[in-house]
Formats: structure tokens, C-alpha cells, sequence
């Protein structure tokens, strides 16, 4: 959403009853849950437009603690972590406090698997101790995700309920999910090219389908506020069932799967070794064991209240959207921050 030249003349839209009604359902899914297990934005994009250095002080929102711990990897002087939903801090401390004190087998096992059958040991041995008040609480209720007959991390938290439900979806569907597995079996874009036009495509786009694409629950279970979708809907002819549409066709005509990275943990539940965010190979896990994890510095708070607590200079900001839905639910904050 494109910021006014000056966010003081900024007039919030009139909200209709729907609107209203979206944004309770959101605010409650927020407040209760763990939003995002992992991040979708590609941090080495956003490594190339930072052009981190040793004297950058950085302020990320922290969303799954993915690209705080790739942004690390630069060797900034500080990256501040912020989020108001203190889930997401929670899985960033629990992300520091492994680097920290496992071995990367083991650390593997928990964020590249997503599973590791002795986690309840080793979170009471070595990880708890180390977390916040809050986080200890969080984590004593759900370090089960971990241990899950489901056989992932990956498919829990609102994001993760819903590529749950996706995979069943293909599961009921034996030739859909084997050619989705031929699709990321596959090695050149020519062969993906075939396996989604050929037969995905027309297996998988179906009225219901787009009728669930288009329910602003599933938005909400995926972290989208009604405003985002209010966005693509005035953009897009094809409405957000489209617009996903068109996004999916991009990635798996156009993009190779094999580092593709992101949508292989929700489509299989795990990341592989050579297909995994950098936090989780072995070089850059020794570097951040070393040292850089000291940089990362969480903060539950929102970033106007972490920006009147912290007043000394940041050089660069990783803000994501959290702009979008505020400057219709809450024009004031937007102003303020």
C-alpha cells in the first residue's frame, strides 16, 4: 500500500459492518496464536538492498526469526527484532537459545525436520532456562509441536493449520499429489513447466478451490488482514483467487524448486539440507554459534513503543507490510509510528 507523502494527511477509509466483523476474527486469531512458523519474505533479496555492514543498527519485524537470523549472518552491529505478538518472539528465542546450546544435528532435527523425538528432553535440558517468562509459559504448552504425530512443526500455528489442510486436500487426490511431487522432484524449469501446465493446473484450479482462496478466514489463518485483501481485490481483476493464481503459476513456471525453499517445507513439512533457509546450514550455524546469534535482540513490543524506548540511531529497517492494515484499523498509530 503506497504511503501518502505525508502520513499526517492520511484518511483511514469508512469500514463497513464486514470490515468490522474481518478484522475481530483476525485480532482474535492474532492474540491467541502463533501466526507464522516460518518466513515467506526472501531474505537474500533483502540482503542485497540493505548492504548490511559491521556499524548497521537494524530494526526487523521479527515474524518466524528466519531472516533476523540470515540478516545475522552480515554482521550488523545490532538487529532489533520487533514484534507485538509475543508467539513470534517466543520462536525467535527458542531459534537463539538452540543455536546457542545444541548441536546442529539435533538443531536440524528441530527446524529443518521439524520433528525430533526427544524434544521435550532436550527443551527441558538445555532451552528453557534460557527464555523470556512468556516464551517458557508458550513453550511448556506447545513443545509437542515438535513431537507431533502430524510429523511437523510445520504444520501447526495459523499458517500452518492451513497447509495442513492443503496437503490433506492433495492427499485425498493421489494423481494431484504425485505429480505435485513430480513438480518438485523436478531439476529444469522446462520439466516443471510440463508437470504444472500439463497436469496441476488443470487438476487443481477448481471452483472450490478459488471459492477457499477467496474466504477471508483462510487470509486470516495466513496472516493477511482484510485491507491486504481489499488491496489485491482493487488490483486484480480475478480477485485474490487470482492474484494467488497468478503468483503460484510465476513461482513453479518461472523460478526453479530446487532452492525454492519456501514452499517445499509446507508442501513436504521439511526442509532438506541443501533446500533450507541459511540459518540452518552447517557453516552459517557454526558462525552464528560463534557470535553473530549475540547480535539478534528481541523485543515485544509494537515499533513505536520499541522506537520511544530505544532512541539511539538505526540504520536500517525491515518493516515488511504491518503498514498495510494499520493505516485502516489504526490511522492514528500509523501517524504516530
Amino acid at each position: 500500500m503506497n504511503a501518502p507523502a505525508d502520513p499526517r494527511e492520511f484518511t483511514a477509509p469508512s469500514l463497513t459492518l464486514r470490515d468490522h466483523i474481518d478484522q475481530k476474527v483476525f485480532n482474535t486469531l492474532y492474540a491467541r496464536s502463533l501466526v507464522y512458523n516460518t518466513c515467506w519474505e526472501d531474505p537474500a533479496v533483502d540482503r542485497r538492498a540493505l548492504g548490511l555492514g559491521g556499524q548497521d543498527s537494524v530494526l526487523v519485524i521479527a515474524s518466524a526469526g528466519c531472516n533476523v537470523l540470515d540478516y545475522a549472518l552480515d554482521a550488523p552491529a545490532a538487529i532489533h527484532a520487533v514484534d507485538a505478538n509475543p508467539r513470534q518472539i517466543a520462536l525467535l528465542e527458542l531459534k537463539i537459545a538452540g543455536i546457542r546450546h545444541l548441536d546442529y544435528e539435533d538443531f536440524f532435527a528441530v527446524f529443518g525436520d521439524g520433528y525430533h523425538a526427544r524434544f521435550h528432553d532436550l527443551y527441558r535440558k538445555h532451552l528453557r532456562a534460557e527464555l523470556s517468562e512468556f516464551a517458557r509459559h508458550w513453550w511448556d504448552r506447545h513443545a509437542h509441536w515438535f513431537t507431533s504425530p502430524l510429523g511437523s512443526f510445520y504444520y501447526h500455528g495459523l499458517a500452518g493449520w492451513v497447509a495442513r489442510g492443503f496437503r490433506a486436500y492433495f492427499r485425498l487426490r493421489p494423481k494431484l499429489w504425485g505429480h505435485v511431487r513430480d513438480l518438485f522432484a523436478a531439476r529444469d524449469l522446462d520439466t516443471q513447466r510440463h508437470i504444472h501446465d500439463r497436469h496441476i493446473a488443470p487438476m487443481l484450479w477448481t471452483p472450490a478451490m478459488k471459492w477457499a482462496l477467496s474466504r477471508q478466514l483462510t487470509l486470516s489463518l495466513l496472516g493477511v488482514p482484510h485491507p491486504q485483501r481489499r488491496l489485491v481485490q482493487a488490483q486484480h481483476a480475478d480477485g485474490v483467487a487470482g492474484f494467488i493464481r497468478a503468483a503460484i503459476e510465476y513461482v513453479f513456471r518461472e523460478l526453479p524448486v530446487a532452492d525454492n525453499y519456501f514452499w517445499r517445507v509446507y508442501v513436504h513439512g521439511r526442509y532438506t539440507r541443501d533446500c533450507c533457509p541459511e540459518y540452518l546450514k552447517p557453516r552459517n550455524f557454526a558462525a552464528l554459534r560463534a557470535g553473530l546469534v549475540e547480535r539478534v535482540r528481541p523485543h515485544t513490543a509494537t515499533v513505536t513503543e520499541f522506537l520511544r524506548q530505544h532512541p539511539t540511531p538505526l540504520s536500517r529497517f525491515v518493516l515488511l507490510d504491518h503498514m498495510d492494515w494499520m493505516s485502516v484499523y489504526h490511522p492514528a498509530a500509523l501517524r504516530e509510528e
